[in-house]
């Protein structure tokens, strides 16, 4: 009886579901039918891993990026010599004496990580990993070795150029900086700890990033627009790789934010568009050409807007234009805010210095302005900071006032307890002979700014007025002190 009143109970059931059916096709009529794709999604960048829980596959972009990335040893010889009594404990207590025996001088070693960019063995890496280096060597994934030699560097982005004698070598092709997205995957490619062909990923967290270290290293204009990931980066990355999920080169790692001096969060990469720029230069003229627009600027926050009544706050203010400069000549003023540069917007100082910064000398560009609440557009031709349209050469920037100037090593900073300084390898006649500085003499300060590079002395003297206050040290330490007149 249970089994009859369960398929009578079931027959009932089957019977309403066909009526039903029948009932709703003949009111609401024929359905579109709905295909539903069985071809799998193809993610913007790379193809998602179902299995690894909907995460990019980076395996293409980390094989390809590996056998790019390159090991950077540098040697530097010693500079100071230690001598000793032959006893650690006299020594300790009352210092090393002259007369005593001269410890042996131990060479200062470094790494660091390069980027291939050619096939015939052009490097990028970045300037503070060679900087003093006597001796450069770099050594590639397959371990292979090669003497590297510096081709130029450019302390205010912190790239450096380097070339190897080799051929037919795997390297890694320019992406687009400028497109990267925040909350975009990239990995970062390099040596850390010595840990040769290392790979780690995470996202983009922030672009366009100052955090004042270029400057403050350099005592100089240092042009920073960081991109700003949470890759894991750590000492040895620097000059190391950062790569799109497409396997291309978007920045050059250089600086992790860390109180330990290891990674703690947060890395930095100068952007391609800017490393590329200073690359081309280096090749091409020895030395990068430096486009200026001439103006002081400031981001736009609250207090500022308050202060000078600015109704929104957007851009960046113009609070100084320079004298004989380009944004001078163009008719930009002081009070102006600058909107965009070749119709890119901008809203901080280190956006729009990156705009400037793929430029050289002579280049035009359209700068729009907000002046007294209405839009204004300008065509800037960019400058020197001499204030001319002239492209520079290395010989140039090497000779300034009559004579031949060359760069410090830290090491050499270091051994004659400065900060600063470039020496005079040799005096034409010129202004610095005629006013009584002599060969061997370390140019420290020039009108009160220290000097670190040969650019840094230039671009005093271009700036300078019709005088020049010199402060420098000769080799027996003795500190002197000169005035220039440049008027005549």
């Amino acid at each position: 009886m249970m089994t009859k009143k369960t398929l009578f109970t079931f027959a009932i059931a089957l019977l309403g579901a066909v009526v039903g059916v029948y009932t709703y096709s003949k009111i609401v009529g024929p359905q579109k039918q709905i295909i539903i794709s069985e071809q799998p999604a193809v993610a913007r960048y790379a193809s998602m891993d179902q299995a690894s829980g909907g995460y990019p596959d980076l395996t293409i972009a980390a094989e390809r990026s590996v056998n790019a990335v390159v090991h950077v040893k540098v040697k530097a010889k010693a500079t100071t010599q230690e001598y000793s009594s032959g006893d650690p404990f006299y020594d300790f207590f009352f210092g090393p004496r002259r007369g005593m025996t001269p410890q042996q001088e131990q060479p200062r070693v470094g790494f660091g990580s390069g980027v291939i960019i050619s096939a015939d063995g052009y490097i990028i890496t970045n300037n503070h990993v060679i900087d003093g280096a006597d001796e450069m060597e770099v050594v590639l994934n397959d371990r292979r070795s090669f003497d590297a030699k510096l081709v130029g560097k450019d302390p205010t982005t912190d790239i450096a150029l380097l070339k190897v004698d080799a051929k037919d070598l795997q390297f890694l092709n320019y992406g687009d900086s400028d497109a990267l997205k925040v909350g975009e995957w990239v990995i970062a490619v390099g040596n850390p700890f010595n840990l040769t062909s290392t790979v780690t990923a995470g996202i983009v967290s922030a672009k366009s990033r100052s955090i004042n270290i270029i400057a403050n290293q350099n005592q100089s204009l240092g042009i920073e627009a960081f991109i700003q990931t949470d890759a894991a980066v750590n000492p040895g990355n620097s000059g190391g790789a950062l790569v799109n999920t497409r396997g291309e080169l978007v920045g050059i790692n250089t600086a992790i934010a860390s109180q330990t001096g290891s990674y703690s969060g947060y890395s930095f990469a100068v952007p391609i568009s800017i490393a590329a720029k200073v690359v081309n230069d280096l090749k091409e003229f020895g030395v990068v050409q430096r486009a200026l627009l001439g103006v002081s600027i400031r981001d736009i926050d609250r207090a500022l807007a308050e202060e000078k009544g600015i109704d929104k706050i957007e851009g960046v203010y113009v609070a100084g234009v320079n004298i004989n400069s380009a944004a001078k000549e163009a008719d930009i003023e002081e009070g102006d805010i600058i909107l965009s540069v070749n119709n890119e917007k901008v809203n901080s100082v280190p956006e729009l210095q990156e705009k400037i910064s793929r430029h050289r000398p002579g280049d035009k560009v359209t700068i729009k302005v907000k002046r007294s609440g209405k839009e204004k557009q300008f065509t800037v031709t960019l400058r020197n900071s001499d204030g001319s349209t002239s492209l520079i050469k290395q010989e140039d920037v090497n000779m300034i006032l009559g004579a031949r100037l060359k760069e410090l090593t830290s090491n050499e900073k270091q051994s004659m307890q400065i900060r600063s300084g470039i020496r005079i390898e040799s005096l034409d006649n010129g202004k610095l002979k005629s006013s009584g500085i002599r060969e061997g003499m370390i140019i420290t300060q020039a009108n009160r700014v220290l000097i670190n590079s040969v650019e840094d002395f230039r671009r005093v003297v271009a700036s300078a007025n019709d005088g020049l206050f010199i402060t420098g040290v000769y080799p027996n330490g003795r500190v002197e002190y000169y005035a220039i007149n440049l008027s005549n």
